[in-house]
């Protein structure tokens, strides 16, 4: 019995079908299915629901289910662990000594600016080069 005919399947489902044909065609009665099928599989539930993808697919409707279910639980095991991690509390920087740099400026009229710092305070630098760029008028 055929489940539903192609050409009433969404284009992504009815590639992944030709797959498992395909493989069912190369491959003897009772083979374990490759786990990139499986994984084909579970995205399409994701997608079009369990029982129209076993349906289409031919699958075991309870071993899909059982795959999905893990899919989803390894999922959402990512998802707490990216949010645990996504704050990180940085301590500043211990100053070990006097701080020191230099910064070059150059405009495309060929004007250049070059400032030398040291110690520990920073001037405005965002303020500084916005004075060098847009001198006032």
């Amino acid at each position: 019995m055929v489940a539903s005919r192609a050409s009433e399947q969404p284009a992504g489902m009815e590639a992944v079908r030709r797959r498992f044909e395909r493989w069912r065609g190369t491959h003897r009665t009772r083979s374990r299915i490759p786990d990139l099928l499986w994984a084909a599989a579970v995205k399409l539930v994701e997608r079009y629901g369990l029982h129209r993808t076993s349906r289409t697919l031919r699958l075991d409707y309870y071993s899909l289910k059982e795959r999905a279910e893990q899919r989803s639980a390894v999922a959402a095991d990512s998802e707490k662990s990216f949010a645990a991690s996504a704050f990180v509390e940085l301590s500043p920087a211990a100053t070990v000594g006097p701080c020191e740099c230099t910064l070059e400026l150059e405009d495309t009229g060929g004007a250049k600016m070059r400032v030398h710092l040291k110690g520990v305070t920073m001037p405005d630098l965002a303020a500084l080069s916005r004075s060098f760029w847009n001198p006032a008028s």
